[in-house]
């Protein structure tokens, strides 16, 4: 009989722990499966947010820098603009060659001396600008090319508001030799303070008289030295 219930109660103990041992792994079973749960809603949230996110701050950057910003000449980029190309205490950009609508006509007078060309600059930028001092003229012959000189005029200070227009003459001695001359191909207009050109067609004379090549026989008044077209 003894034999028989050490027999019993050591199988009531192994029963036992068989038990406990069961509940430990659902326990460690149950408790697992919540925290994986969480662990991919919460990467999965993540990702979604920060990629909404990031969308939004690219739209709205975009419409900040390259719309309103450019368009409306306001920001850093003016404000550089602007030191460097007045030369004055004020905001006002100077007028880009790109902004700029050129035009040539022929504005000598009956009885001149000499022969003049106009130039007139439109400024079709859509802001204000500044714009003074001497552009460069070139003109192409069939000898090659002319750069004309400064007349040593004195430089205005001057803008020009979107739309308004501003011209400088360019003086060229006739042709009265007789001679063919030198033939004018076409004309090069830099503005002031910029290296991009545009090339016109000459409204002048055809030809200029041929000279001893000691200097330049055409002339460039300032911006503002001849009259505004209309």
């Amino acid at each position: 009989m003894r034999v028989h219930k050490l027999t019993f109660a050591a199988l009531a103990v192994a029963a036992s722990l068989s038990l406990t041992a069961c509940q430990n792994d659902d326990d460690a079973t149950g408790q697992s499966d919540p925290s994986a749960a969480s662990s991919e809603a919460s990467s999965g949230g993540g990702s979604g947010s920060g990629d909404s996110q990031q969308g939004a701050g690219d739209e709205s950057g975009g419409e900040g820098t390259g719309g309103q910003g450019t368009a409306a000449g306001s920001g850093p980029g003016s404000g550089s603009a602007s030191g460097s190309g007045s030369g004055e205490n004020d905001k006002v950009g100077k007028c880009r060659t790109d902004e700029l609508r050129f035009k040539a006509m022929d504005a000598t007078i009956d009885g001149d001396t000499e022969g003049t060309v106009a130039v007139e600059l439109t400024n079709g930028g859509g802001r204000e600008c500044a714009i003074s001092g001497y552009a460069g003229v070139d003109l192409k012959t069939n000898s090659g090319t002319l750069s004309a000189k400064r007349s040593g005029e004195p430089v205005v200070p001057g803008t020009l508001k979107d739309g308004e227009t501003v011209a400088f003459g360019i003086h060229y001695p006739i042709n009265d030799s007789g001679g063919s001359g030198v033939r004018v191909t076409g004309l090069v207009v830099t503005p002031p303070d910029e290296t991009k050109s545009v090339t016109l067609d000459w409204p002048g004379a055809a030809t200029l008289p041929v000279t001893d090549g000691t200097g330049s026989p055409v002339k460039v008044g300032p911006i503002g030295s001849a009259g505004q077209g209309g």
